[in-house]
């Protein structure tokens, strides 16, 4: 019953936040984060801990079906190139930046430790890029390759984690096993978010005419799809955003517009809620991480992870102006599939490069290392991880979230 009162005072909390953001023009997901640390502080409200399960399965389901349902099928490929180098190459980069950077200059982090870390802050986030960045009168070219990016690095992100961890727990790391892995979940995850979708479709031919029940199927599909891949052990977040792809191009020749529209006011109301939520307890999680550190290395480790986000700003800066330049080259020499619409411009870039904030996915996989190893002695430096992680992902979210509605606005003039 406690834990019924704190998440209906949450949501009312968040409903009327949100609210004020409107009126103050204030990104909101700040808000929520910065009420979040202050409610987290207050003595009556108990310590909240994410189980990182529950946040994989009720939050990214339906915001990743959702984003996945309503981005452009044709602007996504036309900006594939671009996509995936973000979602998966620089993830990768990321990831090997934060580890050289933790390994030289955390106390105690290995090498095996400082991948672990930069695996869990290597992937931006779908739910911050698009809630900070919606309203800002985007190029459509510009919101499809930030919500593209976002929609597939989870998977990359996932994999590198993996990978990080088996490593501490003394499970030794093969390349071509892992190449080999990540390509079996990739399309794993593929094919089973084609087959969920297949079934989704001929399920919606036969009842479209009942729109609670059309409905209803919608809601439902994204958390089984993501269960039955998660259970074939491939990944869940491809075969959702798969899903949402298929569905989306499916249910324009076949929807009837009241249809849609009662569709889009119900899934309006629902991501609303869990964005709101989720920023809310990200917020919460920082008065929780802080009584695992000795006071001595709070201030120590809050500098440590402002020279990491530092550190992974300037790699995405690097990656995405270099793959503005390739395509530029590529386009000129005729080459491949690259078309107009795919280059990027000098004001894109910078906005895209300021656009990679951490969210959710980083704070759960963060907070769900395992305690203990396989010969039940503790998980080394586990605190420290997961305390950078929770920082890192404020400094973005805050600093970038406060910032970026301003370099847009400047670009915009210039």
């Amino acid at each position: 019953m406690e834990n019924y009162t704190i998440v209906i005072f949450i949501l009312a909390v968040m409903i009327g936040l949100s609210a004020i953001a409107d009126k103050i023009k204030l990104p909101y997901p700040v808000l929520l984060i910065v009420a979040g640390i202050a409610v987290g502080f207050t003595p009556q409200i108990p310590d909240i801990e994410l189980n990182p399960e529950i946040v994989f399965l009720i939050f990214l389901p339906p915001l990743l079906y959702d984003a996945a349902f309503n981005i452009s099928f044709q602007t996504f490929k036309t900006n594939s190139s671009t996509i995936g180098t973000l979602a998966i190459g620089l993830v990768f980069i990321t990831t090997c930046g934060i580890a050289v950077t933790a390994h030289y200059m955390i106390p105690g982090m290995t090498w095996p430790l400082s991948f672990v870390l930069g695996a869990v802050l290597s992937a931006t986030d779908a739910v911050a890029a698009m809630s900070i960045t919606k309203g800002l009168g985007l190029t459509h070219n510009t919101n499809t390759i930030l919500e593209g990016e976002s929609l597939v690095n989870d998977a990359s992100a996932l994999v590198a984690y993996r990978f990080a961890v088996a490593a501490v727990t003394g499970t030794a790391f093969v390349f071509w096993k892992a190449s080999l892995q990540f390509i079996m979940l990739m399309a794993g995850g593929f094919v089973v978010g084609v087959v969920m979708g297949k079934i989704l479709a001929f399920i919606i031919k036969r009842v479209h005419t009942n729109s609670l029940v059309t409905i209803s199927f919608m809601l439902l599909m994204p958390f089984v799809t993501y269960l039955v891949a998660e259970d074939l052990h491939v990944s869940g977040v491809i075969a959702v955003v798969i899903l949402g792809l298929s569905i989306a191009r499916f249910s324009s020749k076949v929807f009837p517009d009241t249809l849609k529209k009662q569709s889009k006011s119900i899934w309006d109301i629902i991501i609303f809620l869990l964005n709101g939520l989720i920023f809310i307890l990200i917020g919460l999680q920082f008065p929780y991480v802080i009584k695992s550190i000795k006071s001595s290395q709070v201030l120590p480790y809050i500098g440590y992870a402002f020279i990491i986000t530092v550190i992974a700003l300037l790699l995405r800066m690097a990656r995405v102006f270099l793959q503005r330049i390739n395509l530029r080259r590529a386009f000129q020499k005729g080459k491949g599939k690259i078309t107009e619409d795919a280059l990027l411009d000098m004001k894109n870039s910078l906005i895209i490069s300021w656009s990679g904030m951490r969210g959710i996915v980083s704070l759960a996989i963060a907070i769900g290392l395992p305690a203990t190893l396989a010969d039940s002695s503790p998980f080394p430096e586990r605190h420290a991880i997961i305390f950078i992680s929770v920082v890192v992902v404020l400094f973005t979210l805050i600093g970038q979230g406060l910032t970026l509605p301003w370099i847009v606005k400047r670009l915009k003039t210039d």
